[in-house]
This record gives C-alpha cells, sequence and structure tokens, in this order.
C-alpha cells in the first residue's frame, strides 16, 4: 500500500540540473574558485585527466566561448553550470560577455550561481532591459557558515547569498533558489526563510556523490553527518512535510531514491 497521492515508478537515471532545469548549457571558463567538494564538475574533469584535485579552482577563461556568436536556442539556456560567476574581473568580463550575447540572441536565460553581491548589483545594473529574459537560480546549501566553509571553502557565505536574492527580488527579477545539496539535517527552517523572496521554485535535494575513500580523520564527521541526513526514512519525512509547497520542486536524485514520481 502507498502513501496517498504518491506513486511508486521503476527507478529513472538521475540527471543533472541541466537537464532538469534548462534545454542548453552554456559554459566559458574552465574550473571552479569555489572548489567545492562535492562538485560533480570537479569529479568528472579528475576523471578525464582535465584537472587535479588542487587545480580546479584555477579558472581559465575558454576564449572560444567568449568570442562565438549565440543564436537563439530552443528552449531555456542554463550559464554557467560547472563553474561561477566570479569577481576575478577577467572571468566577470567573460562571463558579462557571454550573457549579453545570449540575451541580444533573444533567449530565456537561467543564471545559476553561488552570489557574490556585487556581481548581482552589476547584472541587474547591465541587463535590467532583457529582466524579462533572465531569471535567477541562487544555491543557497544552509545558512550555517561552518558547514558552508567546509562543503563550499570559497564561495560566498551565506548572509551574502540572502542578500542577493532579497535584492535580485526587489529589483523585481525572476528568483528561485537551489537548495541542493542540502547541508542541514533539517532543510525546512532555511526553505520558510528564502521563500519570500522566491517567485518561482526552490529546489531541494541530497549530495549525488560523496566520497569515502582518502577522507583526512579530522573531517570525517562531516561526511558522517552528511550520510545521516540522507538516510531514506528521513528524506521520505522531509518529503512527506514539503511535498504540498506549491513551491517546492524536489531533484531527480531525491525523487529517484524515494522511488515516487516528482509530480510538478
Amino acid at each position: 500500500m502507498t502513501t496517498t497521492g504518491v506513486i511508486p515508478i521503476k527507478r529513472r537515471k538521475i540527471t543533472s540540473g541541466t537537464k532538469e532545469w534548462a534545454d542548453h548549457n552554456v559554459n566559458c571558463v574552465k574550473g571552479c574558485s569555489n572548489d567545492c567538494r562535492y562538485c560533480y564538475a570537479k569529479m568528472m574533469a579528475k576523471r578525464f585527466g582535465r584537472c587535479r584535485d588542487h587545480t580546479w579552482k584555477n579558472m581559465i577563461i575558454n576564449k572560444s566561448a567568449v568570442d562565438r556568436d549565440y543564436v537563439r536556442y530552443k528552449g531555456r539556456v542554463m550559464f554557467p553550470s560547472t563553474h561561477d560567476i566570479t569577481d576575478n574581473p577577467e572571468i566577470q568580463d567573460a562571463c558579462f560577455i557571454v550573457i549579453h550575447k545570449l540575451l541580444q540572441a533573444g533567449n530565456e536565460v537561467l543564471i545559476t550561481t553561488k552570489p557574490k553581491l556585487s556581481i548581482i548589483e552589476e547584472i541587474i545594473k547591465r541587463f535590467y532591459v532583457f529582466r524579462e529574459q533572465l531569471q535567477f537560480r541562487f544555491t543557497i546549501t544552509s545558512a550555517d557558515q561552518q558547514l558552508l566553509s567546509f562543503w563550499e571553502p570559497n564561495a560566498p557565505k551565506f548572509e551574502e547569498r540572502f542578500a542577493s536574492l532579497k535584492y535580485a527580488y526587489g529589483q523585481t527579477f525572476k528568483t528561485s533558489v537551489s537548495i541542493e545539496p542540502f547541508l542541514d539535517y533539517l532543510p525546512q527552517p532555511l526553505v520558510h526563510s528564502l521563500s519570500p523572496y522566491v517567485t518561482e521554485s526552490i529546489w531541494l535535494g541530497p549530495m549525488n556523490y560523496i566520497p569515502s575513500n582518502s577522507i583526512p580523520e579530522s573531517d570525517k564527521h562531516y561526511y558522517e553527518d552528511i550520510r545521516y541526513n540522507y538516510l531514506l526514512e528521513h528524506l521520505q519525512e522531509i518529503y512527506e512535510d514539503l511535498r504540498d509547497n506549491p513551491g517546492i520542486r524536489f531533484k531527480d536524485s531525491m525523487i529517484n531514491r524515494l522511488g515516487i514520481a516528482n509530480c510538478i
């Protein structure tokens, strides 16, 4: 017997944020200075020999991606998907050039970032005329700075990300949030804090890939805690608590673990 309204389905392949969020993705930088420990793009780059663990944070501009002309794609374009928009002047300028080209071509653009307020202010200033084509999706995984400092060592602090969300909302831009991976045992308080400043959706999901080898003894408790957060019965409790919230969307990674249909 199943829970009312929950439809059992076969397990499906976990999709990336790119496929769940947009029809196309564009990047113009290799590497990311945020250097998040759970980063899938970093993991894949290491697997295929494109970087080493200590070199991923050294961002390198892909000049061909900056210089090329962009067409109007069918569907939404996500920018960026494998790096962030940082306040390094050269990286920032490269990202702004690509955003401008995408918007000028008539694309609907989803800007995904762990936001730095000065960058969001500049994007809004430069591209305000395109605001109907733009949506922000800010990654805010916890309000606990200790957790953020460990898992996302060089990313902006919670206060700055929250300020960026409130600023974009106040400037009448479309806003959404990704709480993936959620780092707190209970993500509900964060959901409730962010919801008043979200115009579209809040996406919630667990960490897809949790390393188990070569972890320093001093760091092991972080990995033990995060695995405990994602125990199946706990994910079910979170789902049951938030499933009727119309602003919540559950990532495929969570839906697949629970074996239910993501009714949206």
